[in-house]
């Protein structure tokens, strides 16, 4: 994040920037929303269900995985992938306080 000068901003501010990052895209977001659904999977079961090609669904899932949003453990020959439970606490904390501030500003 060179030019982003992200020393000059806090853990928590450059945590949430990465994860916010991460779920920036729609396939990233299609990937979340699939495993959601069947709990866990391996990457072909994305492939399958995603109208994109194996080394881009992996891209994503390394994206994921790299914010902490996701989680894979190998199995044999393939990883199976599931939701990070953790990282989504901290989203929902981190909006739950920003919802509970804005329901008590008058803007505008």
């Amino acid at each position: 994040m060179g030019a982003s000068k992200t020393e000059h901003f806090t853990d928590k501010q450059n945590q949430m920037a990465t994860i916010a990052k991460a779920l920036g895209h729609p396939a990233r977001i299609a990937i979340i929303e699939y495993l959601l659904k069947v709990n866990e999977c391996i990457c072909g079961d994305i492939v399958n269900e995603l109208p994109l090609a194996q080394p881009t669904v992996s891209q994503h899932l390394k994206e994921l995985k790299n914010a902490g949003l996701i989680k894979g453990n190998i199995e044999g020959n393939a990883i199976c992938y599931c939701i990070n439970e953790e990282t989504f606490d901290i989203l929902n904390t981190y909006f739950s306080a920003i919802i509970a501030v804005t329901k008590n500003q008058k803007c505008c």
